[in-house]
């Protein structure tokens, strides 16, 4: 376990600075842009850029993962002491069914699009991993995508693939925007 768990944290440790170091780059289209600027850094008062949010949530993330790995070389936590087997054969079936469905997920949206391919996931893995009842799987899997598409869509005004379902969102383009 301790093992897993501080090659874990290296490894998201890494990717958190890949993902700072990627969210600081200007717009490609734009030759002058100041590096870093758009991480929060107040350029010609513009405000924050696109890579406000990804700076510092990858910032939050690299801080934990150093703090993980402290605590695993310092052998503080529990995990850190333990001696036991990363992942047993239930472990692994399990890694194997979310890992699966993840990959489904994201060939679905592919065709159906996110709005599409998300309550399919979120019902398969809420009711049949899960193991939660029927009215409960149902109600999250048609109440994060309706959430999503007007936080996104129409509050934000970032518009998520929607592949072969686009015709059905036009008349909500038409009504909300």
């Amino acid at each position: 376990m301790r093992t897993a768990e501080f090659v874990a944290a290296v490894a998201i440790a890494l990717f958190s600075l890949y993902l700072m170091w990627k969210s600081g780059e200007g717009p490609s289209w734009d030759p002058d842009a100041v590096r870093f600027a758009n991480i929060g850094i107040n350029v010609n008062n513009e405000g924050p850029g696109s890579g406000f949010w990804p700076f510092w949530l990858s910032l939050a993330m690299l801080v934990s993962s150093v703090a993980i790995m402290v605590r695993c070389a310092l052998r503080i936590s529990p995990l850190a002491r333990s001696r036991d087997v990363y992942l047993d054969s239930q472990g692994k079936k399990m890694f194997a069914l979310v890992g699966g469905g993840l990959l489904l997920f994201l060939l679905l949206i592919e065709i159906v699009g996110f709005y599409g391919a998300m309550p399919v996931f979120l019902f398969a893995y809420i009711r049949f991993l899960g193991k939660h009842p029927w009215w409960l799987a149902l109600a999250i899997a048609v109440g994060v995508p309706v959430f999503c598409f007007f936080f996104f869509d129409i509050a934000m005004r970032i518009v998520l693939p929607k592949q072969y379902l686009e015709p059905l969102f036009l008349p909500l383009y038409e009504i909300f925007l």
